[in-house]
C-alpha cells in the first residue's frame, strides 16, 4: 500500500500553496490561486450536502478541459464520494448508459453537451450541473422503483442556486475561509475513488474501478522522480476524463503546486504551438500523434531540400544543421521544458530516430487506464531509444509465454497501480486478471535485463502470416506514414494478403496540386518501396485511398475494429 493517503495529498497541496497562481483557462485572463480552488471545494461540498449526496455515491463528469472540471473532480473525491469522468466524445447514448451503469447521483456537463442528452434517458441521476458557472440545469424526477428517491421532492432549484450556496458558505464560515478550514473526509487508500470507463479499440466500454492507492502510486512516483516539480507551467490538453491527462496534468501537478493552464478546443498543432509560445510549459505530456505531426509539418519539408540532405550526408557539417534544427524544435514546444513525455501509443520511429540524432529531450512511458495509468517510465537523459522506459518500482512485469526466437511476449503486469476490477464486471474482470493478481495487457512486447519494456502491437491486431510468422501491421505503418503524401495508414488482411488504407494529406496534396490519377501513382511508388524494405511475408498486395481521418479512441489509436470488415462490405456490395 502507497504510505501518503490520496486525499491528503490535496489538503496538504492548498495549504502549502494558499497564495500561489493553480488553474488558468487558457484564452481567459482568469487565475484561479490554490486558495480560491480551496474556497470553491468546499462551496461544491454544501452543494453535494443540499443535494443529500453520501459517503461513495457516484458523480459524473463529462465536459471540455478547464478549470471548473478540475474543481468538480477534487470536490468530488475530497467529500468521499466516487468520480466517474466522461470522455466529451462519448456520444450521448455512451452518457446515458455510464451514467445509468455508474449509479451517479449528480452529473456535471457542459451546457453543449447537455443539450444533446435526455432527461428520461437518465435513470439514477437526480440533478444536472453546468460546468459553466455551477448552477443546476435540472431536477430529475424518477417514477416508481427507478432511480434514486432521495432527491424526489425534496429539494427543488432554489435550493441550490449560486447566491443560495454562497450564503450557507458565509453561514458556516462566519470569520472567512482560511487554510485551516481545509479538513476533508478520511478516506483509506484501498477505497475506490475513481471509475473510469475505457474507450478502448475493442469498442466495448468496461468500468475501471481505480482506487486512491492506484491514483497515490502514480502522482508520489512523478513527484519523486523530479517529472513534475514544484511550480512549474504547464499545458492541459490531453482529455482530462482520460487517466493520462488526469494523473500528470491535473493531479500530480495540483499537488507540486503547479499552475495549469487548460485547454479547452480540439488540440490542433497551430493552437498548441501558440500556447506553447505563450506560456513556456516546463514540462510537457503529450501523445506520440502531436509530436510526429509537429515533425512533419515543420522538420521533414527541411530535411527533404536537396542542399540539406547533401550537408546532412557529411561528417561534421552536419552539426551545425542539426543544432539549428534542434534549436528550432526546442522554441516550438515553448523553449523552456525540461523534457517531452509521450505516452499512448509507441513513436514512430523515424521520427524517434532523428530525436535522437539531434539529442532532442523526449521520452516514452507505458501505460493503461487499468493501473491509473503507469506502468513504465525513464526520464529523457537516461531514457533506452525505441523502448516505453522501465517498469516503475511500484510495479512488476513479465513477459507470458515468450516466442522463442524472438522473445516476443504478452506482456503481464501487477502491482500497486493495478485496477481494483471492472464495475459490475466480474466477467471481464477474470478474463483480464488471473489468480496470481497478474493484469494480461493485450499488448506484444519483450523486456530486457534492465526491465525496458519494448512494445511490438497489440495481441488483437496480429496477423498471421502465410507460413506462421506474426505480423505486427503497426510496425508496416509506422514505415508507410513516413512516405509522400500519407497522413496516415492502416494495415488489414484481404483473403490472406496484406492490404493498406491510406488516409492522404490532403492539405499537402492541395498545395502540391496533385490530382486523383497522380495521388494514385504516388502510393503505388509508396508500396514499392515500402515493400523494399519490409520482409516478404509483410509486403502490402494494394494501397486504398480512405476519405476520412480513422476513428480513434483518446489517446489517439485507431479503433481497428471498425475497419476489420471494410473489404468483406465492399465486396459484398459488388457482389449486389
Amino acid at each position: 500500500m502507497i504510505q501518503e493517503n490520496f486525499i491528503r495529498l490535496f489538503e496538504d497541496a492548498f495549504r502549502k500553496y494558499w497564495d500561489m497562481p493553480a488553474y488558468s483557462n487558457y484564452g481567459e485572463n482568469v487565475t484561479l490561486t490554490y486558495a480560491d480552488v480551496a474556497n470553491r471545494v468546499a462551496k461544491l461540498h454544501i452543494l453535494f450536502e443540499q443535494c443529500n449526496i453520501q459517503r461513495d455515491d457516484k458523480i459524473a463528469l463529462i465536459g471540455r478541459n478547464n478549470a471548473n472540471w478540475a474543481l468538480a473532480y477534487l470536490a468530488t473525491v475530497t467529500y468521499g464520494a466516487v468520480i466517474v469522468p466522461i470522455l466529451q466524445d462519448f456520444n450521448p447514448n455512451d452518457v446515458h448508459h455510464i451514467t445509468n451503469h455508474s449509479e451517479s447521483k449528480l452529473l456535471f456537463t457542459s451546457d453543449n453537451i447537455w443539450e444533446n442528452l435526455e432527461e428520461e434517458k437518465l435513470k439514477t441521476v437526480n440533478a444536472v450541473f453546468s460546468l459553466t458557472d455551477f448552477n443546476c440545469l435540472a431536477i430529475i424526477k424518477h417514477n416508481g422503483a427507478e432511480g434514486n428517491q432521495e432527491l424526489n421532492g425534496t429539494i427543488d432549484k432554489n435550493q441550490v442556486k449560486p447566491d443560495v450556496i454562497n450564503s450557507l458558505f458565509r453561514s458556516k464560515y462566519t470569520y472567512g475561509f482560511h487554510k485551516d478550514d481545509v479538513r476533508y473526509i478520511d478516506k483509506p487508500n484501498s477505497e475506490i475513488v475513481s471509475i473510469n470507463y475505457t474507450s478502448g479499440t475493442t469498442g466495448f466500454s468496461k468500468g475501471v474501478l481505480t482506487s486512491g492507492n492506484a491514483l497515490a502510486g502514480n502522482v508520489t512516483f512523478a513527484i519523486g522522480t523530479g517529472i513534475i516539480k514544484e511550480g512549474y507551467k504547464m499545458i492541459s490538453f490531453l482529455p482530462l476524463a482520460h487517466s493520462y491527462g488526469c494523473a500528470f496534468d491535473f493531479l500530480t501537478a495540483t499537488c507540486r503546486g503547479c499552475h495549469v493552464h487548460f485547454i479547452g478546443k480540439i488540440p490542433s498543432p497551430k493552437i498548441l504551438l501558440t500556447a506553447f509560445a505563450e506560456v513556456k510549459p516546463n514540462v510537457i505530456f503529450l501523445v506520440p500523434l502531436i509530436i510526429e505531426k509537429i515533425y512533419k509539418k515543420q522538420v521533414q519539408p527541411l530535411i527533404a531540400k536537396p542542399t540539406i540532405r547533401w550537408v546532412l550526408s557529411i561528417p561534421f557539417l552536419d552539426h551545425t544543421i542539426l543544432s539549428t534544427i534542434r534549436k528550432k524544435l526546442i522554441n516550438a514546444f515553448g523553449g523552456e521544458f525540461a523534457q517531452l513525455v509521450c505516452g499512448g501509443a509507441p513513436m514512430n520511429a523515424e521520427v524517434e530516430d532523428f530525436l535522437q540524432k539531434i539529442k532532442f529531450p523526449y521520452t516514452v512511458g507505458y501505460g493503461m487506464t487499468e493501473c491509473a495509468p503507469l506502468i513504465s517510465f525513464t526520464p529523457a537523459d537516461s531514457f533506452v531509444p525505441k523502448s516505453a522506459g522501465q517498469v516503475i518500482p511500484v510495479m512488476e512485469a513479465k513477459i507470458l509465454d515468450p516466442d522463442p526466437n524472438t522473445g516476443i511476449g504478452e506482456i503481464c503486469v501487477r502491482g500497486e497501480n493495478l485496477m481494483s476490477g471492472y464495475y459490475k464486471n466480474p466477467e471481464a474482470t477474470q478474463s483480464i486478471m488471473d489468480e496470481e493478481g497478474w493484469l494480461h495487457t493485450g499488448d506484444l512486447g519483450t523486456i530486457d535485463e534492465n526491465n525496458n519494456v519494448f512494445i511490438r502491437g497489440r495481441n488483437k491486431s496480429m496477423i498471421l502470416g502465410p507460413s506462421g510468422q506474426n505480423i505486427y501491421p503497426e510496425e508496416i505503418e509506422a514505415k508507410l506514414n513516413n512516405m509522400p503524401f500519407v497522413m496516415e495508414s492502416l494495415v488489414v488482411e484481404n483473403n490472406g494478403r496484406l492490404h493498406a488504407l491510406v488516409y492522404p494529406d490532403y492539405e499537402a496534396v492541395d498545395f502540391e496540386k496533385i490530382d486523383q490519377k497522380q495521388l494514385e501513382k504516388v502510393m503505388e511508388e509508396n508500396r514499392n518501396a515500402l515493400n523494399n524494405i519490409v520482409a516478404s511475408y509483410e509486403a502490402i498486395a494494394k494501397i486504398h485511398l480512405y476519405p476520412n481521418e480513422f476513428e480513434k479512441t483518446p489517446k489517439k489509436s485507431i479503433k481497428r475494429y471498425l475497419y476489420s470488415t471494410v473489404f468483406t462490405k465492399t465486396q459484398s456490395a459488388d457482389n449486389q
